[in-house]
């Protein structure tokens, strides 16, 4: 990792990382980031029922805090991370908002743990602790076991209930779907990098030709408005429970090392060892408050974003002024209610029929990762590893603890990864593995 060689430039930057953008193009170059991240940060909020202009001010004020911890060094944009969007409407639909805002609270403080550990003892213990062997199965559990949501949104008038089917919502969702994977495989350049959001304005559009937008929100919606967030005592009163907080530690494991991943991309495309400077430790610290900021006002947890990284890479522009200058147009935004108010009318098939395409790029990252470790599956402790890891999280396996008094139940993608982790720790290798 220290390997200065993987870090040389092979191509000069439009604007490096402490230069300025000029004043005529700057807002353009922030908003190509704005657009970028929308799409997903907004459908996180939209899948939990946590409110939008929440998440859209915990992304922005989160990436000015992870540009002041790690010294404004690190070009990256935080957003609303996918991870958490199942332990966040299975632990909202049998816990109070106290108990599942303190659990993200609690992955956030995590973060910050594991970024201490990093900088009193380096990354080993990290990777001997999650392989590409659980990794990459945990992170297709996310995608798959989210497969439903997706496809319930993409047929029926209540999604949760999965009743109503409608043949409108069907046509909807696939014309979302269609157009989303025509940008992206056949678009170029920069409309290459915001498919998501060019699927979700053409399936607007379709929607209300199809009658299905409701605009009186939208027009009883203030243009000023303080955002729509929770503030604890004053609407929600913080409580902890244990067995949300074991669900939530496992997955902040997965994203830690999502996160290490997103950073060496980082790396390889800015000609810098950001390991090195201003650190790694701060840069998963940075995650980790940003998270702890976005559950204390209602937000989900955050997460570097891939979208950004793509823009990075196009636009050979680093510049953390302009990365700044999208959090602080997302800020802006959160403080316009006509605008919370026209995502909030977005229908439903929209989000199902881009939420197919990304969750399934989820669930095929992982098995991307899996392939380009060079993971052996005739070597059967990793074929063993790989596949109670996929069964136990797509089949939603429950661990309830209530029946004999302890207030602990953990379930799906958590035990997924924490069966992963222990069967990684306890599996024996062969002593070819281990050289």
């Amino acid at each position: 990792m220290e390997n200065e060689q993987m870090f040389e430039r092979t191509v000069k930057p439009v604007l490096d990382v402490r230069d300025k953008p000029k004043p005529t193009q700057w807002a353009f170059l922030s908003l190509q980031h704005l657009f970028a991240m929308f799409g997903s940060t907004v459908l996180v909020p939209f899948l939990t029922h946590l409110p939008i202009s929440a998440a859209l001010l915990a992304s922005g004020i989160g990436t000015l805090i992870y540009i002041l911890i790690t010294r404004a060094k690190i070009p990256a944009y935080l957003g609303s991370s996918f991870a958490f969007i199942t332990p966040i409407i299975t632990g909202l639909s049998t816990h109070s908002l106290g108990d599942m805002l303190v659990a993200l609270f609690m992955s956030g403080l995590m973060y910050v743990i594991i970024g201490l550990f990093i900088r009193l003892s380096g990354t080993g213990w990290l990777m001997h602790l999650l392989p590409p062997v659980v990794v990459g199965p945990v992170i297709m559990v996310i995608g798959l076991s989210l497969a439903p949501t997706a496809v319930n949104m993409a047929m029926f008038e209540n999604s949760a209930d999965m009743k109503g089917y409608n043949l409108s919502y069907l046509l909807v969702a696939m014309i979302t779907l269609i157009v989303t994977i025509v940008v992206q495989g056949f678009f170029k350049g920069f409309l290459s990098l915001i498919p998501v959001l060019i699927g979700i304005i053409v399936g607007y559009i379709v929607s209300i030709f199809m009658g299905l937008v409701k605009f009186a929100p939208i027009a009883q919606a203030k243009w000023l408005d303080f955002p729509h967030i929770y503030l604890p005592f004053k609407d929600y009163t913080p409580s902890f429970h244990l067995g949300l907080v074991l669900v939530m530690i496992p997955v902040v494991f997965v994203t830690v090392s999502e996160h290490i991943g997103h950073q060496m991309v980082i790396n390889k495309i800015v000609g810098r060892n950001f390991f090195k400077d201003p650190g790694l430790d701060k840069s998963i610290i940075g995650d980790g408050i940003s998270t702890m900021f976005a559950s204390i006002i209602g937000g989900p947890p955050s997460t570097t974003y891939g979208e950004n990284i793509g823009v990075l890479a196009i636009t050979k522009i680093y510049s953390i002024y302009v990365i700044g200058g999208a959090a602080v147009i997302a800020i802006v935004l959160a403080f316009i209610g006509k605008f919370t108010a026209l995502i909030s009318s977005i229908p439903t098939p929209v989000m199902g029929g881009v939420s197919i395409l990304l969750f399934g790029i989820i669930a095929a990252s992982g098995l991307r990762m899996i392939v380009e470790s060079n993971v052996d599956f005739s070597n059967n402790r990793n074929l063993v590893i790989a596949s109670v890891v996929l069964v136990v999280g797509i089949g939603n396996l429950l661990i309830n603890l209530k029946g004999i008094g302890v207030n602990l139940q953990i379930e799906g993608m958590a035990l997924s990864a924490l069966s992963g982790i222990i069967l990684n720790l306890i599996l024996p290798k062969d002593k070819k593995e281990e050289n």
